[in-house]
C-alpha cells in the first residue's frame, strides 16, 4: 500500500467516534466509526486462531490501519485438545492513529470453545463483545475446564454483550455438497468466523481468497471448502440481525511510503540480508531450529538468490561452528538461536573473541531457563550475552526495540560487527519475533553502506624488513585487526584459541602480553561508535522539564511509550529514553541518569539492566522487572509512573492524582 500523509499526534479522545452510526444502505446493517478496535481471537491449539488473526492482520494492513500484533500459544505440538492449557489465541490492535501496543484488553473476545473463554474472559472488560462458537460447549468440553454449567446460560456474562452462534453447524452446512467428512468441514469453521468478522469490521476480502487458493492450490477439495466457509461467513454477518451495527476504522496517516505488514522475524532476516549485501558479502547462516528463532532460519532459507547460503547444523555448537568458519572464509558469519542455545554456543563465541573475526549472534529471547517457556516473551538473557564465556570476553550487545526495528537493529550489528570485527550479540525476544506491525520500506540505495576493508596485501615488515603481513596490527581508529581471506597470496597467518602476540600473531604465554591484549579487545569494544542517547523529555509550558526518567531496552519500548504518553496526558512531566545499544552503552548515559531525581527502569526480567546501570554509574536505578511470559501492559506501566512522580521529594500528591488531568479509569487506559 502507499500512503501519502504525515503521522499525527496520539490522539486522546475516546475510541468511538463522536456522533450517530455513518449512513447505511436501506434495510442493511448501519455503520458505526470507530477510532480503534482490539479483537482477540481464541480457541483450541488445532482451531486455527494463529492463521484466522495472521489473515485478519494483512487485510487490516492493506486497509493502511495502523496496527500491533500478540501471537499467544502453547509449547506442545499438540497440547490436549479442549483444555486450558491448549487455549490458543492471537490479539490485534488496529486503529486510525499511531499504535504502539497490541492493546492492554481486548474490546472483542472470539471464543471457540469453553477453554478459550475461560483462559480469557478475565481479560475482557465489562461491556466487552464474545463472539463464541455455541456448538462446542458442550457438557464434556464444559467439564474439562472446571464449568459445571454452561456460562452462555447461566447469566455469568451478562455484563458483556453475547454473541453465541453456531459457528461449527453453521460450516458443515455450507460445505455439506463439498464431499468432506464432518470431522475435516469443521475444520474450516476458522474461516467461517474469520469471513464473519471481515463483515463486522469492513474488512476486505479479495487477498485472503488469494492466499487460500495459493496454499491450497495442490489440495483442491480443500481450498474450495475453506473459501466456501470464509464466504458463507461473510454472508451471515450480512444478512443475520444479530448485530445492531458493523463498524469502520479509518486508515492512519502515515509518512508517505510503501508499506508491508512484518514480524520481527522477517525484518531480521531481511536486515541481516541487506547489510551483507551493502558490504558485498555472502552471508552464510549456520542454525539448529529452536523456538522462537526458527522463523530467521525460514525466512533466510528462502534468500539464495541475494548470496545467502543456510545450513541447518546437527545442534547449537555445530551452528555457531560453521557460522565462525564462514567468517574465516571471508564470509558474514550469523548464527540464530534462543537462550538455551546461546549457552551452548558460548565456547565459539568466545573463541571468535580471541580470533577478532566478525560474527553475529541472534538470541530471540524466551522465557526460562531451562525449556522454561519456550513460546512466552522474556529479557532474561541480557547478562548472559554480557558475560556468560570464560575468561575476559567482551563483546558488543545491541536489542531490537519493535518488530520493524528488528531490520535496523540487524544492520547495526552487522556494520559493528564487519567494521570491528568482533563477534556481536544481537537481542530480540519472542514478543518482537512473532508480533507485527506495518513497516516502510526503505530505499537500498539510502542505506549506510557497510565497508569490510579486507586485507589484499602485506600491511607490515617482517624481522629482514621485507614486506609481511601483521595479523594483530590493529587500526588505529577502531582497533580492529585485519581479516585476511585464506589463499590471498602474502597473507599466511596463525590463527587459534591461544593467546596471540600484539601484532605478529605468534603463540604467546608472556603475561603482559596477554594483558595488553585482554585490555586492546575490551578497548576495542568500549570504543565501537555508537549515536548519543536521546531523552524524550519535552520542556513544560512554565519552562520546567520531568524530574521521573523511564528508562528501557529492547520490546519494553511499546508498553513504555504510551504508559508516558498518558502520563503526559495526565499532566503529568515524564522523560522517556530507549537503549539499543547496551554493549557499549551510549555516550550521555551516565549524564543523563544523573540529572533526574527518579531513574525508573521497567524490563521482563529480575533488574539486570539495572543491576549493570547501578554498578556503572552509581546511580540508583529503579527497577520494575516482571517475568511472566508476556509483555508488559501500558496500564501497568503507567500506575508505575503515577508511582514514581508520586514519591518525588516536595510533589504535591494532589496534582499527580488522576483527577488532576484524565479520569483513571478512562476508555484511553484499556487499548494503548
Amino acid at each position: 500500500m502507499r500512503l501519502e500523509s504525515p503521522t499525527p499526534d496520539a490522539p486522546t479522545a475516546p475510541r468511538v467516534e463522536d456522533g450517530a452510526p455513518a449512513p447505511s444502505a436501506p434495510g442493511s446493517t448501519p455503520v458505526q466509526k470507530v477510532a480503534g478496535v482490539v479483537i482477540r481471537f481464541a480457541g483450541d491449539s488445532g482451531d486455527g486462531m494463529q492463521l484466522t488473526g495472521d489473515r485478519f492482520t494483512a487485510e487490516t494492513a492493506s486497509l493502511g490501519n495502523a496496527l500491533a500484533t500478540l501471537p499467544n500459544f502453547p509449547a506442545e505440538i499438540r497440547a490436549p485438545q479442549g483444555t486450558l492449557p491448549g487455549v490458543s489465541s492471537f490479539q490485534l490492535q488496529f486503529a486510525d492513529h499511531v499504535v504502539l501496543t497490541p492493546g492492554d484488553a481486548p474490546d472483542v473476545l472470539v471464543a471457540m470453545n469453553p477453554a478459550a473463554l475461560r483462559a480469557n474472559i478475565a481479560d475482557l472488560p465489562r461491556g466487552g463483545v464474545i463472539i463464541a462458537d455455541a456448538d462446542e460447549f458442550t457438557k464434556r468440553s464444559l467439564q474439562k475446564v472446571g464449568y459445571t454449567v454452561s456460562p452462555l446460560e447461566d447469566g455469568s456474562l451478562e455484563s458483556y454483550q453475547v454473541h453465541a452462534l453456531p459457528l461449527t453447524s453453521m460450516t458443515v452446512e455450507a460445505l455439506k455438497d463439498s464431499g468432506l467428512s464432518r470431522k475435516d468441514s469443521e475444520r474450516a469453521k476458522n474461516m467461517f468466523a474469520l469471513g464473519m468478522l471481515s463483515w463486522l469490521y469492513d474488512r476486505p476480502t479479495e487477498a485472503t481468497e488469494r492466499f487460500l487458493e495459493t496454499k491450497f492450490a495442490k489440495k483442491p477439495q480443500i481450498r474450495d471448502a475453506n473459501l466456501t466457509a470464509f464466504r458463507a461467513g461473510w454472508a451471515f454477518g450480512e444478512t443475520t440481525e444479530g448485530f445492531a451495527v458493523r463498524y469502520q476504522v479509518a486508515p492512519a496517516e502515515h509518512p508517505a511510503g510503501t508499506y508491508r505488514n512484518i514480524t520481527g522475524s522477517t525484518a531480521l532476516a531481511y536486515g541481516l540480508a541487506t547489510a551483507a549485501h551493502k558490504a558485498g558479502l555472502p552471508l552464510v547462516l549456520g542454525s539448529y531450529p529452536i523456538t522462537p528463532a526458527s522463523d530467521i532460519l525460514h525466512a533466510l532459507s528462502g534468500m539464495k538468490r541475494f548470496g545467502v547460503t543456510t545450513l541447518q547444523a546437527e545442534d547449537e555448537i555445530a551452528g555457531v561452528g560453521i557460522a565462525l568458519g564462514a567468517s574465516f572464509g571471508g564470509s558474514l558469519g550469523v548464527t540464530t538461536t534462543s537462550g538455551p542455545g546461546l549457552a551452548l554456543k558460548a565456547e565459539t563465541i568466545g573463541l571468535a573473541v580471541m580470533l577478532e573475526l566478525p560474527l553475529v549472534v541472534v538470541d530471540v529471547q524466551r522465557g526460562g531457563p531451562s525449556t522454561g517457556l519456550p513460546t512466552k516473551t522474556e529479557q532474561a538473557d541480557l547478562l548472559q550475552a554480557m558475560y556468560g564465556r570464560n575468561g575476559e570476553s567482551p563483546l558488543p550487545v545491541v536489542a531490537a526495540s519493535s518488530p520493524t526495528d528488528c531490520f535496523t537493529a540487524a544492520m547495526e550489528a552487522v556494520r559493528i560487527a564487519v567494521t570491528y570485527r568482533t563477534p556481536v550479540i544481537l537481542l530480540s525476544d519472542g514478543y518482537l519475533a512473532n508480533g507485527s506491525e506495518p513497516w516502510a520500506l526503505p530505499s537500498v540505495a539510502d542505506l549506510p553502506a557497510i565497508d569490510p576493508a579486507q586485507a589484499t596485501g602485506p600491511n607490515g615488515a617482517g624481522d629482514d624488513g621485507r614486506p609481511a603481513f601483521r595479523p594483530y596490527l590493529r587500526d588505529p581508529e577502531t582497533l580492529a585487526r585485519p581479516w585476511a581471506v585464506p589463499g590471498t597470496p602474502g597473507l599466511e597467518h596463525r590463527i587459534g584459541g591461544l593467546e596471540k602476540a600484539d601484532v605478529t600473531g605468534e603463540i604467546s604465554y608472556e603475561p603482559e602480553n596477554h594483558e595488553r591484549m585482554t585490555g586492546l579487545r575490551q578497548a576495542k569494544v568500549d570504543g565501537v561508535a555508537v549515536p548519543p542517547l536521546e531523552v524524550d523529555d519535552p520542556v513544560a509550558p512554565d519552562g520546567t522539564r520531568a524530574r521521573v526518567l523511564v528508562l528501557g531496552w529492547g520490546s519494553t519500548y511499546g508498553p513504555i511509550a504510551a504508559a508516558v504518553r498518558d502520563a503526559r496526558a495526565e499532566g503529568l512531566q515524564v522523560a522517556r529514553a530507549h537503549l539499543r545499544h547496551l554493549n557499549p552503552f551510549p555516550p550521555g548515559l551516565g549524564d543523563a541518569l544523573r540529572s533526574y531525581d527518579r531513574v525508573v527502569l521497567p524490563e521482563m526480567n529480575g533488574g539486570q539492566l539495572a543491576l549493570l546501570l547501578r554498578a556503572r554509574y552509581l546511580v540508583d536505578v529503579q527497577s520494575h522487572g516482571r517475568v511472566r511470559g508476556r509483555p508488559f501492559s501500558a496500564g501497568e506501566l503507567l500506575d508505575v509512573v503515577r508511582d514514581a512522580v508520586a514519591a518525588l521529594p516536595d510533589h504535591d500528591s494532589a496534582a499527580a492524582s488522576p483527577a488532576a488531568g484524565a479520569v483513571a479509569e478512562s476508555p484511553q487506559e484499556a487499548r494503548r
